[in-house]
């Protein structure tokens, strides 16, 4: 996974089971395929052409999504289908991409990159990381409809910095033209501080969790503002904004820094396990939920993220709780082989993974600072 740990925090603090607030075992939401609009006491069903003309008829619609859910990408398809039916004044935001590489974008939906040729130019097993399978039919989509595609993110590096000095310490070169987020609402600043007080970070206390709520504000204003300046060029037009659900829920992150661009009319719309409960949400949690099944089975995961550098697989984050913490494996770490075969690429290391089944061992070598070590990764059973 490519994203900074104050992404991880984010994710994981609002999960969707943090936010039912149901207590024993869950009352089943609906039935998988429905669509319900929640409210502040339960869920409504909700009739789906209509809800899907009232989102055609938006400026922006936000499809939330847990990045390694393949179900998620799947209703996401499904729906985009559906609105660019409805809206074929269409483009789509992605997370996935920073600004820089908008030309590359421009140029796959032009037809001009094979698929390996725009992975590769995208930076996406650098920038990304996620399993690019489950996001391609989204893009052969849009290239297949000439959807233009925008890249809403901006370098991590700048997120990052943010969370270190302050925005305002964060020099304007370094920006990238983001301009100063709106100040987040009570509630969002509460969820906030919960993330920030459940999980570990370098710096504690009252100085670092302003820093900490700036660079989640300017990423959302990151996002906001691509798609606030494709609408003043395109007035008329639909965006649709893929994105991690913790931008999109109860309209705290992204819509929050839309409506402060001028952009007022926003739709929010996030799967749904359909066997959770879904009361008590309240009905500014998302214009509606599209329930679906629990996954069956997840492809097996380490828990790191990695940087490609010449040696190896350099490690930038182990995720608390991981495999890879078991293993004793830490941040700085440079994984160099993976089952016996020289770790070249992040695709070395994800095939690797994948491959593993619930009881088995997976052996790394890594070298940390001038030592080299021999680590097992064990995959407990039931993984």
């Amino acid at each position: 996974m490519r994203l900074p740990v104050i992404a991880a925090f984010l994710l994981l603090g609002l999960s969707a089971a943090s936010c039912s607030g149901s207590q024993g075992a869950p009352v089943a939401c609906g039935k998988a395929g429905q669509w319900v609009a929640p409210t502040d006491a339960r869920a409504e069903p909700a009739e789906p052409r209509a809800l899907l003309e009232r989102m055609a008829r938006q400026q922006v619609v936000l499809l939330g999504e847990v990045h390694d859910s393949a179900e998620d990408h799947r209703w996401q398809l499904h729906t985009l289908t559906q609105l660019h039916a409805l809206q074929p004044r269409l483009a789509i935001g992605f997370e996935m991409f920073p600004r820089r590489v908008q030309a590359v974008l421009d140029q796959w939906v032009a037809g001009e990159l094979s698929e390996a040729e725009f992975l590769q130019r995208s930076e996406w097993d650098k920038v990304w990381g996620y399993d690019a399978q489950q996001y391609l039919p989204l893009f052969h989509f849009a290239r297949m409809n000439r959807i233009p595609m925008l890249a809403l993110n901006v370098e991590r590096s700048l997120i990052e910095a943010v969370g270190k000095q302050g925005w305002e310490a964060v020099p304007e070169a370094q920006k990238e033209g983001v301009s100063k987020p709106a100040a987040p609402s009570p509630a969002y600043r509460k969820s906030l501080r919960a993330v920030f007080d459940h999980h570990p970070v370098k710096e504690r206390g009252e100085a670092a969790f302003p820093r900490f709520l700036e660079s989640q504000t300017a990423w959302d204003r990151a996002m906001a503002q691509v798609m606030a300046e494709y609408l003043r060029r395109h007035p008329g037009a639909l965006v649709v904004g893929i994105m991690g659900a913790g931008h999109v829920r109860n309209g705290h992150g992204v819509a929050h820094q839309l409506k402060d661009l001028g952009v007022a009319d926003s739709g929010a719309l996030l799967t749904w396990e359909r066997g959770e409960s879904c009361a008590s949400l309240g009905k500014g949690f998302a214009d509606a939920l599209y329930l679906v099944e629990a996954p069956k089975s997840n492809p097996p995961r380490l828990g790191v993220a990695t940087e490609q550098e010449k040696e190896g697989l350099r490690i930038k984050q182990v995720n608390a709780g991981s495999i890879a913490e078991a293993a004793g494996l830490k941040g700085g770490d440079m994984i160099i082989e993976v089952a016996g075969q020289p770790a070249k690429s992040i695709l070395t290391l994800r095939a690797a993974v994948q491959r593993q089944t619930p009881g088995t061992w997976l052996p790394l070598k890594i070298r940390r600072g001038g030592e080299e070590l021999e680590i097992v990764a064990r995959f407990p059973l039931g993984s």
